[in-house]
């Protein structure tokens, strides 16, 4: 029994002991542990205290709106044509910075766009937040990150912004318009749809120091993932390009003060294209001047000249003042309340028809057809053709136009109106009224704005096409179209042709208004062509305006050319076929103009004059020679115009004139 209790004894001491030991060394450790909390908290309340303190006496959390990016544009396929993107913004802490104002703003200068002196002011201040410099472009916010890591600079901090972007530069500028530095919409389209596009707002909590500086920095792309509205325009980016390219080289051959083109489908009243110049850049338009934003397709007023003439014969056949039938006397004047109005050559054309007048322009015709017509048929028509008043594009500035009051008119308003003077239009009221003819007389209402999408693809608003009227009916439009399909394939619009292609429209020349004090502008003049096709199934009507061109300034000789060029892009771009039977015909043409001209008499034995559109001078000299008559020419290359007309004869006159063009 001893022995038992003493080995029990043994083992029992050692495992007392241990256990001791255990509780000794967690006393230890808690004890270690109370050191370190206690030095943490006399490091942060006494060595620290001062900084901390100072940063909860006037730490805040503020609640911040943040605005999302605003939402992409489009054109109509889908091309982008402004974006918002994040970027970064550059800031200082004045008191935070470990170089002095003067010396970090130099070495920052190079960098950015603000100038030194500015950089080392705002530098200097005393507050603890001023902006440097807001919405970077990446490669100059990389340098100034590079900048700040190489040289160890402290107190310049980046925050996040949206920034708008137009990747394709000055394409469609004046359209698109530009946002502000506050992502306010300042100009077209952004200016318009501002609400539209902004998407939301979201307020934000911030902690911010005493001084209002952000300790947390925005986070817009996580704030924000795809959450704003996307427009898509009517515009087709590749036909603006053609347009543009166009007018670039009509302004650089023309040396013109501006211009102005405009495409659209007289269909449904889509703008296809809207070109203007000068221009500018949106992503620098702090750059830019007041004339380069202006869209003068929507905003300016002139006088249309000719191209105003056939909305006058299509008002004289709706009223039936004349038909196509009706002969008129052409002497080369006609006076009216003591105005004369007169041929580009003064001389007079004999009988002619409606489609003489229209073919070759004739002002005496149409001053004659006005007449017959009177001042109030004419100026209901106008109205019904939409001038005098604005189209309601959903772009800003859009002009009304002028036009006589009809009580008020007397014979020479009447006739000069008829020609395309005293009466004032925008190219856009213009695009809208031959819209009508190529549409059978129905006239649509230019849009730019096809539809505005929701995030999650539903549409929030979509534009309809809209009738605005049928100033005529289909019946005289089908007379009237052909008579302006003669314009371009033999009268003074030949250099509007596109081979092979049906093409229908007018030339114009008019003297520039002088806005200022009234009147006229000596000297300077608005040359332009409008028209459509192919006349088969009209896709695009399309008007050229170039503003105070050098030289030259017929609008036949000028304008013409490049409404072929953009035509003829356009017909090829959207798979519109050549007719075989009218490039044969062309060719046909071409090559009877090499053969001579014979004299042909009437039972009488008076001559009968030919057809010398197309034709060099020395085609019209030989006939000349032949017939014992003189020419008179002027300018140089082709004859576009003529006097007498072809299929008149010479019993009345023993001198032909021509107008020639290259």
């Amino acid at each position: 029994m001893r022995m038992t209790k003493e080995r029990v004894r043994s083992k029992t001491v050692p495992q007392k002991k241990r256990g001791r030991t255990r509780v000794a060394f967690l006393f230890m450790a808690l004890a270690v542990f109370g050191i370190l909390i206690c030095g943490r908290l006399f490091y942060l309340q006494v060595v620290r205290g001062a900084y901390y303190a100072e940063l909860d006496l006037g730490q805040a959390e503020e609640v911040r709106p943040l605005q999302s990016p605003r939402g992409t544009i489009y054109d109509r396929n889908g091309k982008v044509l402004a974006v918002s993107a994040v970027t970064l913004s550059l800031y200082a802490d004045p008191q935070e910075l470990n170089r002095d104002p003067q010396a970090l703003a130099q070495i920052l200068a190079p960098l950015l766009s603000v100038p030194e002196d500015k950089l080392a002011e705002k530098l200097a201040q005393t507050n603890r937040f001023v902006w440097l410099e807001r919405m970077l472009d990446k490669e100059v916010s990389d340098q100034v990150k590079a900048l700040i890591g190489q040289q160890k600079i402290t107190g310049l901090h980046f925050v996040e912004e949206s920034k708008r972007y137009y990747p394709n530069g000055n394409l469609l500028a004046q359209v698109l318009g530009f946002v502000g530095i506050d992502d306010k919409g300042l100009d077209g389209i952004e200016m318009v749809l501002d609400q539209e596009i902004k998407g939301d707002s979201k307020q934000q909590t911030i902690i911010t120091s005493r001084y209002g500086t952000p300790i947390l920095k925005s986070t817009l792309s996580q704030l924000f993932p795809d959450e704003e509205r996307s427009v898509y325009l009517t515009i087709d980016a590749q036909i603006q390009f053609f347009a543009e390219r166009a007018l670039d080289r009509a302004m650089g051959t023309t040396r013109a003060a501006g211009g102005s083109i405009i495409v659209m489908d007289p269909r449904t009243g889509e703008i296809l294209a809207m070109a203007n110049r000068p221009t500018y850049n949106p992503n620098r338009f702090a750059e830019s001047t007041e004339e380069d934003f202006r869209n003068r397709a929507v905003t300016d007023l002139y006088e249309p000249g000719s191209t105003f003439k056939p909305i006058i014969a299509a008002a004289a056949l709706e009223s039936g003042s004349i038909t196509p039938e009706t002969v008129l006397h052409d002497t080369g004047s006609v006076y009216a309340s003591g105005h004369t109005i007169q041929n580009w050559n003064s001389e007079g054309y004999g009988d002619v028809r409606l489609v003489d007048i229209i073919k070759y322009s004739i002002n005496t015709g149409f001053a004659m057809v006005g007449l017959r017509t009177g001042g109030a048929v004419l100026t209901d028509y106008a109205k019904r053709f939409g001038f005098g008043q604005p189209t309601g594009i959903e772009l800003p500035g859009e002009g009304e136009g002028i036009l006589f009051n009809p009580d008020d008119m007397r014979d020479s308003d009447i006739a000069t109106m008829s020609i395309g003077h005293s009466i004032a239009v925008t190219p856009l009221q213009m695009l809208q009224a031959y819209g009508a003819l190529a549409n059978g007389g129905k006239m649509m209402k230019p849009h730019v704005i096809a539809s505005i999408v929701n995030p999650d693809g539903t549409t929030y608003q979509a534009s309809q096409a809209e009738e605005v009227g049928q100033p005529i009916t289909p019946e005289v439009d089908h007379t009237l179209v052909p008579m302006l399909e003669q314009v371009v394939s033999g009268g003074a619009g030949v250099k509007a042709q596109v081979n092979g292609y049906r093409l229908a429209g007018k030339t114009g020349t008019a003297q520039k208004l002088d806005t200022e004090h009234g009147g006229y502008l000596e000297g300077r003049y608005i040359a332009s062509f409008i028209g459509f096709g192919p006349i088969e199934q009209p896709e695009a009507v399309c008007l050229v305006v170039l503003d105070d061109p050098e030289g030259v300034y017929y609008g036949g000789q000028i304008a013409a050319p490049v409404f072929a060029e953009v035509m003829g892009e356009i017909m090829r771009y959207r798979g519109i076929h050549p007719n075989v039977t009218d490039v044969a015909d062309t060719g046909t043409a071409e090559k009877a103009a090499l053969e001579p001209l014979t004299l042909t008499r009437t039972e009488e034995g008076n001559i009968i004059v030919p057809d010398f559109t197309g034709r060099r001078l020395r085609d019209v000299l030989e006939w000349a020679n032949q017939a014992q008559v003189g020419v008179v020419p002027e300018g140089e290359g082709v004859v576009i115009t003529q006097t007498p007309l072809a299929g008149l004869t010479l019993e009345d006159t023993r001198q032909i004139r021509v107008q020639l063009a290259e």
